[in-house]
């Protein structure tokens, strides 16, 4: 009977301790992690401080155009 049970606690032993192993990947050898996509495209930023950035939120609320909207507060920062 304590045979039977050191047994079974054995395997349970030996089944949780694997489960924690790496596991072994034979086939990733010379494969390549590389990523290909095009350039990112650069985008402007529009650089706004925190009283801009509430204008833009209005005006977005408001529906006026975003495009707009930067040209008109970018202007109001130029004065």
């Amino acid at each position: 009977m304590k045979l039977a049970v050191a047994t079974i606690v054995a395997a349970m032993m030996a089944s949780t301790a694997s489960a924690f192993a790496p596991a072994a990947l034979p086939f990733t050898r010379g494969v390549s992690t590389q990523i290909f996509s095009s350039e990112p495209e650069e985008e402007e930023g529009l650089d706004l401080d925190l009283g801009e950035m509430f204008e833009m939120f209005d005006a977005a609320d408001k529906g006026e155009d975003f495009e707009d909207a930067a040209a008109r507060i970018k202007s109001q920062e130029e004065k």
